[in-house]
């Protein structure tokens, strides 16, 4: 059995009534309208423009990473990662899913002497000072991730860095403790790292990055903290295996994609909210907020037509926003799709000690296990949704492991460039991030980038 499986039930009519699918649609338009989705894909993919798809072959990538981790990423203390979006959503989501929360407060012996790691991800001078406060420059390696080499976010964290570099070392000891993540022939890094002799791994030109987290971008933090390379990717490769499947009742990518697409579109369900029920798990629902947004949110599709579409990811916590989302997602309007992501076999077991027998209000919780206590608000979350006629999905991790996370990463990517197909748009751009990054490039004086004039926020006096 595969350790990822989707339950869809509670999407359907039986389940849903008025408010749900006919189960012979599977059979039916739906199948007819994923055959379409999957031609798409397969031909992309045989054009070479998918090349996520390949990453869990990469037998070669993986022993570099490998080798670098097990060597240069071994002497130091502290392996701090700077990227943002792509390049640290998904690295951050695999060290939390793998190592827990709290890993760089383990002892040495408690996480068998790996390096701590950290992630600096926006250019907030709050963040990267009171993090350099903590770490020793001389004992830590800084991972610099941006596949063109002029993310502004990154590059200006990385000459920051460098700087305090330069105060405790010389130039050639300062690029001891850098190590680039980037394209691999061209952009800034790549020629810095040609010639300063920085370590640099490459990110493939067929990956984009919010699909790159199982290229080296992700791989190395991982590597370096003892994450299990092949495992990971065995994982991945299963799952593409899986989605070859062109009928769609056995295909999970493209059940995925094909319900919500067709919850949008014909039930104006446009929010697609996911939900695990594991705080490693959180940031799993960042990394597929920006996959699913940035993917699939375009102004024209791909004839060039104007359609403005796209679903709107949100990212949640179970049992946590049980206690802000639910009543908008029970009560509120009808246009959200739930999935639920739920880990069947907790690590720990952390039972209820059996207290206060006194008190009706605590005492049926004695004896009990506290993921149970999850699990149980997970099922009575699902089924309050379904007797709304509130439709969801769940996914579900037999292990939480690094074979179950390939699984994951690969099924989410796939369904996304499924529903780029269904939604007749290209997942792989983003053009609509390009306007607010040329005007940022102008105000910071950047060559080639006229300065802009910006319309005053107090124009017609609207401030009180």
């Amino acid at each position: 059995m595969s350790p990822l499986t989707l339950a869809y039930g509670n999407i359907l009519a039986p389940a849903l009534g008025p408010h749900g699918f006919a189960p012979e649609r599977l059979a039916g338009d739906l199948s007819e309208r994923f055959r379409d989705a999957h031609a798409a894909v397969t031909g992309a993919r045989e054009a070479g423009e998918l090349g996520f798809f390949d990453l869990p072959g990469d037998v070669e990538t993986r022993r570099t990473v490998q080798e670098v981790a097990d060597s240069f990423g071994q002497w130091f203390e502290t392996l701090v990662v700077v990227g943002i979006g792509g390049s640290s959503l998904g690295a951050r989501a695999l060290a939390d899913a793998l190592l827990g929360l709290h890993w760089n407060l383990g002892s040495d012996e408690d996480r068998e002497h790996y390096p701590r790691l950290f992630f600096l991800e926006n250019a907030d001078p709050e963040s990267l000072r009171d993090l350099m406060d903590r770490v020793d420059p001389r004992r830590t390696l800084f991972n610099i991730v941006s596949k063109s080499g002029s993310t502004a976010e990154t590059m200006a964290q990385f000459m920051v860095i460098e700087g305090l570099l330069s105060e405790v070392l010389d130039d050639e000891a300062v690029a001891g403790h850098l190590i680039f993540t980037t394209d691999p022939e061209t952009g800034v890094l790549r020629r810095l790292a040609n010639e300063r002799g920085i370590p640099a791994l490459a990110v493939p030109r067929a990956v984009g990055g919010r699909f790159s987290v199982l290229s080296s971008v992700g791989l190395l933090p991982a590597a370096v903290t003892g994450v299990d390379l092949a495992a990971l990717l065995e994982g991945a490769a299963a799952m593409v295996r899986r989605c070859e499947e062109p009928e769609l009742v056995r295909n999970p990518a493209g059940l995925f994609a094909t319900l919500l697409h067709a919850a949008h579109t014909e039930q104006d369900r446009s929010i697609h909210v996911l939900m695990p029920y594991a705080d490693r798990l959180r940031v799993l629902a960042l990394w597929f907020q920006q996959l699913w947004a940035e993917s699939l949110g375009k102004a024209v599709d791909r004839e060039g037509r104007r359609v403005e579409t796209g679903p709107t990811p949100m990212a949640a916590l179970g049992a946590v926003d049980q206690h802000s989302l639910l009543q908008l997602l029970m009560e509120g309007p009808r246009d959200k799709v739930v999935v639920f992501l739920r880990n069947r076999a907790p690590e720990h077991r952390v039972e209820i000690p059996r207290l206060h027998s006194e008190i009706g209000a605590l005492s049926y919780l004695g004896g009990h296990e506290l993921g149970e206590l999850l699990e149980v608000e997970r099922r009575a979350t699902a089924e309050a949704l379904r007797r709304e006629g509130r439709p969801s999905l769940t996914l579900e991790l037999d292990r939480l492991d690094a074979r179950g996370l390939g699984e994951f990463f690969m099924l989410m990517q796939i369904a996304t460039v499924y529903a780029g197909a269904l939604y007749g748009v290209n997942p792989l751009d983003q053009p609509g991030v390009e306007l607010g990054k040329e005007l940022t490039y102008g105000l910071l004086g950047r060559e080639g980038y006229p300065v802009p004039e910006l319309q005053d926020e107090d124009l017609g006096g609207y401030r009180i």
